[in-house]
């Protein structure tokens, strides 16, 4: 029997009792790998148990669902908002003002005055000029069928190894087969939709989204969905068009007013295509959305369904094969139940390696999906959003999170992702430089605490977190830290000057504090953070602080290393070494803490989501167990004090700085409560973080910084290079008893392979890929070698050469 379909404008919906049902059974499926397979045993029920898929400017949600099927489309410039002037021309007026408030200890009385006079001009982020990134749009499929009964043998898997996502039940003795991937070498997301009998394939399409939409049948088998956001001002912002077309064997398809719709196909192949009219630093690049999706349709349908499918997997495995990582698992069983139920088995059970091994992975092929050259960088969603408002505005915090999207690039063998990271990084530097002058009067740029694809820099609409102006610095270690992995000299010469000009600025900033006559950066914060004063009032500005006197000595060094090796710039080469001799030291405490501020004022949040000031542990390099065993030890102190709780990418980032001071037991801690089962499924641990089922990471809600600070803290468990020297499985934990690695990058261009059994090394391989000489250590014993470029060499668990 055919089910009634409608063609209303909006979903197409099944009607009676025909609705199937999906029993919850518990499966096993121990053919899957267990550390590069993510799967469902039931269709999604929200975003967070979806499955993602992503080619770094197209994203796609496929929930998976039997009678209906929603698939959350996006694309990485779908951006509200528009370019503005936020900056207050004459906020400089009034910087001498709060630095001798500071001077004179009336904190309080200068956060005022930053709150009146020295935040954005406007609403800020809070302002629809600002702008959000935006869901794209979602994909309905309601599905017709002529038979009764239970669905059977649900299985919905992403393979992380091809990128490429596949779904099979059984229903009325039918075995129906979806699989999805999006492909960056043609720029289209494929659907194939298959049965092991002829003509069972019959549902209905629409395209929406929840607002500033006109969906429209292009011929018997295309929707075009187009619609332009609102920029804040007269409501004509971006562009947007998205394009699906049918492709079928068998059967037929109709147009019925903004619907599509099959009946009885073999099989059924569904290209979607989408492209806007941004005009910034990354992107398409085009001025006609509808165009550039049109033609890149056209060129996707040309291909047969086995060669769209083909390109797509050899491009990505170009990157996820160059890292593999293996963790025994805990249980071999229990690796194989469904994901959720196995995060569920984690938690209980005291944690899986083998489940750190698939988070890993999950995390190398999210920065895959949604990082690529010529794209837009990872937003705090990476490209996944579902709504119209995303949390924060989906935008680029400066202040650790679009920094810690890309902490495992390097190590991780991914380096030439970090592109996008580096164009919107030289796309601050001309707003930023009206930023600095209009108020600090300074050179050079600067970045505050939030930007977007529209170039704000501005501080943000209040003193308690907007007004670092930290930003810039974090985002140029980034650069230097590039420059230290790869040794790419052309590299270097094109960042030199965009270090060059944030230095510029922290240079003018520096002012002389009275107690130790150091130079610090005024006024300053500790992100996010504030502080009791002797009088008992609360205050966030601040006369320098640890993190960003760590972030401009970082800095510094760059910029004086870099011209050293560039050979130029010596008179400000020699102004930087000067300046950088008198900035304030990170300071022990009379508890034996890493001071925050200069004073050892009281914490009315002890234990605060930020450790911003252990910056110089990691991501920096100041802080070390081996160099600088005082501070290591105050910093250890300060974890502790701090605790273990956090949202999720403060759980990320607490992991690696104790994978930094070599406690692996204690990053693993760390790593297994990023792991704790989110409160989506029906479980609610203290203390927040965690994941959802399917694996994103919970802050809450999701954001995609910590799924990328969790990877690349387990990279710094297994491998180090900070200090100059390759530390071989420095923090590796007792639950850790055997595994492999191999591909993971140290810097000065190395690739490092490892084996451990009983918790021991075996053998470690070693390749130069710049002909450099490196020091290698392991369990105190340290060796030096000169590989030649494009060798390697391989070494047993006492660093003796095989």
């Amino acid at each position: 029997m055919k089910l009634p379909f409608s063609a209303s404008l909006g979903p197409l919906v099944i009607v009676g009792a025909w609705l199937l049902s999906l029993p919850l059974q518990a499966a096993v499926d121990q053919s899957l790998p267990s550390e590069t397979t993510i799967w469902f045993d039931a269709p999604a029920t929200n975003f967070t148990k979806s499955t993602p898929l992503g080619n770094g400017r197209l994203g796609a949600m496929m929930f998976g669902g039997v009678n209906d099927e929603r698939i959350v489309l996006n694309e990485s410039s779908v951006w509200s908002g528009s370019r503005q002037d936020a900056d207050r021309p004459d906020a400089c007026k009034y910087l001498p003002e709060i630095r001798q408030l500071l001077l004179e200890g009336k904190n309080v009385e200068a956060e005022a005055l930053v709150n009146t006079h020295f935040t954005c001009s406007g609403p800020g982020s809070g302002g629809a000029q600002y702008g959000c990134y935006q869901v794209l749009g979602n994909l309905h499929l309601t599905f017709l069928s002529d038979t009764n009964g239970p669905v059977e043998n649900y299985r919905r898997v992403l393979d992380l190894n091809d990128a490429v996502t596949h779904m099979e039940y059984q229903h009325g003795g039918v075995t129906f087969q979806r699989e999805m991937f999006v492909s960056a070498p043609d720029g289209v997301m494929v659907l194939r939709l298959s049965a092991d009998r002829p003509g069972q394939i019959s549902f209905g399409a629409t395209l929406d989204r929840p607002e500033r939409f006109q969906t429209v049948a292009d011929g018997k088998n295309e929707l075009l969905m187009t619609g332009q956001l609102d920029n804040g001002t007269n409501g004509k912002g971006v562009k947007y068009a998205a394009l699906f077309r049918i492709l079928n064997q068998g059967g037929q398809v109709s147009a019925q007013g903004n619907a599509l719709q099959v009946s009885k196909a073999n099989e059924v192949v569904v290209l979607i295509t989408a492209a806007t009219d941004y005009q910034g630093f990354a992107g398409r690049q085009t001025k006609n959305a509808l165009a550039a999706s049109l033609r890149d349709m056209n060129q996707a349908s040309r291909k047969s369904y086995q060669s769209l499918r083909e390109a797509h997997v050899a491009d990505y495995q170009k990157y996820f094969d160059r890292v593999s990582f293996h963790l025994e698992p805990a249980n071999a069983d229990e690796a194989s139940l469904p994901t959720p139920k196995r995060i569920e088995w984690s938690k209980i059970n005291g944690g899986d390696p083998g489940l750190a091994a698939l988070y890993f992975n999950f995390g190398r092929y999210l920065l895959i999906s949604s990082s690529r050259p010529g794209g837009l960088p990872p937003n705090l969603q990476g490209i996944w959003a579902e709504e119209i408002h995303t949390p924060w505005n989906g935008d680029w915090h400066l202040d650790v999170n679009v920094e810690m999207n890309y902490w495992p690039a390097e190590v991780c063998n991914l380096s030439d992702l970090t592109q996008p990271l580096f164009a919107l990084i030289a796309s601050l530097q001309k707003p930023g430089e009206q930023t600095a002058h209009d108020y600090y009067n300074a050179r050079g740029w600067v970045a505050h605490v939030i930007t977007n694809p529209w170039g704000f820099t501005s501080p943000g609409e209040s003193a308690s977190w907007g007004a670092s102006s930290s930003g810039s610095g974090w985002l140029c270690q980034h650069l230097w830290d590039h420059w230290l992995f790869t040794h790419d000299k052309k590299f270097l010469r094109w960042a030199y000057p965009i270090m060059k000009g944030s230095a510029q600025f922290y240079s003018d900033m520096l002012i002389e504090e009275p107690t130790h006559h150091w130079l610090v950066i005024a006024p300053a914060n500790s992100p996010e953070n504030h502080f009791e004063l002797p009088n008992g009032q609360q205050a966030a500005i601040s006369l320098g602080s640890t993190f960003q006197s760590e972030i401009t000595r970082y800095l510094f060094t760059a910029c004086i290393d870099s011209s050293q090796i560039l050979g130029i710039d010596k008179v400000f080469q020699n102004k930087l070494i000067a300046e950088r001799a008198r900035l304030t030291p990170i300071q022990i405490g009379p508890d034996g803490r890493v001071m925050e501020w200069l004073e050892p004022y009281k914490e009315p949040e002890p234990h605060h989501r930020h450790v911003s000031h252990l910056w110089g542990l990691y991501p920096g390099d100041e802080i070390s167990p081996y160099t600088t065993p005082k501070l290591a030890r105050a910093a250890r102190k300060t974890l502790e004090v701090r605790g273990d709780d956090g949202v999720g990418w403060s759980l990320a980032f607490k992991a690696a700085l104790w994978a930094r001071l070599d406690d692996g037991n204690h990053a693993w801690a760390l790593v297994q409560k990023a792991l704790d089962p989110a409160y989506s499924m029906g479980i609610r641990y203290d203390g927040g973080g965690g994941v959802y089922p399917n694996l994103f990471d919970a802050c809450p809600p999701f954001q995609v910084d910590g799924n990328f600070g969790t990877t690349a803290a387990i990279a710094e468990m297994l491998l180090q290079s900070q200090d100059g020297v390759i530390h071989l499985l420095p923090a590796l934990p007792d639950a850790w008893k055997a595994g492999e690695v191999t591909g993971l990058c140290a810097r000065g261009d190395f690739a490092v392979g490892l084996v451990w059994h009983d918790g021991r090394l075996i053998s470690a391989t070693i390749r130069s890929n710049a002909g450099n000489p490196c020091s290698i250590t392991y369990h105190g014993r340290t060796i030096v070698l000169t590989i030649k470029k494009g060798d390697s060499v391989t070494l047993d668990g006492r660093l003796n050469l095989n």
